[in-house]
């Protein structure tokens, strides 16, 4: 695991059925809603894999509740 200087864990990457899990979306919906810029891109891990940033999920998370809130 990445560690950073004050020993926090750093950045923690989730694989799409984890991202699908956190969000309850399903894989199509996760890949529109990139397509039409509306969730976080992954980035690619390895040659074969790509993962997102939790903390960019958890970021499009809230703002799914804040607008809620606002309505």
């Amino acid at each position: 695991m990445l560690k950073t200087a004050n020993n926090d864990t750093g950045p923690k990457f989730l694989r799409r059925e984890a991202v699908e899990d956190l969000t309850g979306l399903s894989r199509s919906t996760v890949y529109q809603y990139m397509a039409e810029g509306r969730f976080p891109r992954p980035i690619k891990i390895s040659s074969r894999v790509v993962a997102w940033v939790e903390s960019e999920i958890s970021a499009w998370m809230a703002e799914r509740i804040a607008e809620r809130d606002a309505a």
